[in-house]
């Protein structure tokens, strides 16, 4: 299976995003992904780096028809070597790791979805993390932080993307994803960054308060 070729579709896909899903994104996840490779034996390494690469090419925050772009990733899947068990193998990875999908119920996962998972959602977490939080609250014009609007305890697929703070984002969604990595190496990483933004909402909220 062509990576390059794969990796090309993929950068066609995410060319002139501007809230934090760009291809800059897939190019860490993807590197984050080979290194969680490099520590798991046993995992199919083509399945995961494909994966990693394809995983935004049809999420509904890049494409309109999610549909289509995914008929369209299978295609480049195809077009690219892998066969047919290959193809739903990485389909069914995409269709399953995401954030929102996993509100309403638990998605299992392979091995291969799981470090791929795990690679996505480090680049949520540590100083990328809060780039990325505030790119995509830039480019949604949210609010950055609100004092009067407090945290949802709870998110549903429903609620998910409904109007909030760029701040309560943290709280919301980015400080439990440490806690919900699948592999020992993807928790570890993912606790070291987070302690980078509990650090950084604590100052930002000094300082809006005036107090330094």
């Amino acid at each position: 299976m062509e990576l390059a070729q794969l990796t090309a579709f993929a950068r066609q896909v995410a060319a002139g995003d501007g809230s934090g899903h760009g291809f800059d994104h897939i190019t860490r996840v993807v590197a984050t992904a080979r290194r969680l490779c490099d520590l798991t034996p046993g995992v199919d390494r083509a399945v995961v780096l494909a994966a990693a690469t394809l995983h935004d090419t049809y999420d509904d925050k890049l494409v309109a028809l999610v549909p289509a772009a995914r008929t369209r990733t299978q295609a480049a899947l195809a077009a690219a070597g892998a066969d047919a068990a290959m193809q739903t193998e990485i389909l069914t990875i995409i269709d399953h790791m995401g954030f929102k999908a996993n509100l309403a119920h638990h998605q299992p996962l392979s091995l291969a979805g799981q470090l791929v998972q795990d690679a996505d959602r480090l680049d949520a977490l540590g100083a990328i993390g809060i780039a990325r939080a505030f790119q995509y609250g830039g480019a949604h014009a949210t609010a950055l932080y609100d004092p009067a609007i407090p945290p949802r305890q709870t998110l549903t697929a429903a609620t998910y993307r409904e109007d909030t703070t760029t701040l309560n984002h943290f709280e919301e969604k980015l400080f439990h994803l440490a806690d919900q990595m699948n592999t020992a190496a993807g928790r570890q990483l993912a606790t070291a960054r987070e302690q980078v933004m509990r650090e950084f909402v604590a100052e930002f909220k000094a300082e809006w308060a005036g107090l330094r």
